[in-house]
């Protein structure tokens, strides 16, 4: 092999470890810039899902109180006969 094809295979290997590299990162939703860091793209779906968990705790924390507070449950329970009855 002569120093020509071995550079031009050296480079060939070059570029294609690249093409694999940001082949790999793009699926996992990455990207790397120009200094050679990796940095995560938000699709949005993170967003909302981190909304939806404090909706939920909210609605959590709401319901532990009705269950706790005593006289609550009995006013609630209550109301839930009466509109039984109706």
């Amino acid at each position: 092999m002569n120093p020509f094809e071995f550079v031009l295979v050296i480079v060939l290997a070059g570029m294609g470890y690249s093409m694999w590299k940001t082949k790999h990162l793009s699926k996992h939703g990455s990207y790397e810039d120009q200094e050679g860091k990796v940095h995560k793209l938000d699709t949005g779906r993170e967003a909302e899902l981190q909304r939806e968990v404090e909706e939920l705790r909210e609605r959590v924390k709401v319901l532990e109180r009705i269950a706790t507070d005593d006289r609550g449950s009995r006013l609630l329970s209550e109301e839930i006969d009466k509109l039984r009855d109706k």
